[in-house]
C-alpha cells in the first residue's frame, strides 16, 4: 500500500505493526515536531550502532554471539532508517517548487 502525497509515515507503527501517516500541513504542529525529534534519535542510535559494528567486525577474536546480536540489531535500526528514507522521500516529493 502506497501512502498518498500529501499523509507523512510516522516513525513509529500501529497496532498490529500497521504503519501510522500524519495529515497536516503544519510541519511545526506538536505531532511533526515529535516525529522529527524520534527520527533524529533512530539516525543518532544508528550511527552509533555503525560504530559498535565496525569494532565488532574488526575485532578478531569476537563470539559468535556477539555477531548474531549486531546482526539483529543492525536489522532493526536499518528498518527504523528506510521508514525515515521513504518519509522523507514523500515530504521531499511533496515540497518540490514543480510539483514533481
Amino acid at each position: 500500500m502506497t501512502a498518498p502525497a500529501h499523509l507523512r509515515l510516522l516513525p513509529w507503527t500501529g497496532p498490529e505493526g500497521k504503519p501510522c501517516y500524519l495529515s497536516t500541513d503544519d510541519r511545526r504542529s506538536f505531532m511533526s515536531r515529535l516525529a522529527d525529534n524520534i527520527e533524529s534519535i533512530q539516525l543518532g542510535i544508528a550511527v552509533n550502532l555503525l560504530e559498535q559494528a565496525t569494532e565488532v567486525l574488526n575485532d578478531a577474536h569476537a563470539e559468535p554471539g556477539d555477531l548474531h546480536r549486531l546482526a539483529h540489531e543492525l536489522a532493526g535500526a536499518l528498518t527504523e532508517i528506510l521508514r525515515v528514507a521513504v518519509s522523507r522521500g514523500h515530504i521531499l516529493a511533496t515540497n518540490r517548487p514543480d510539483g514533481s
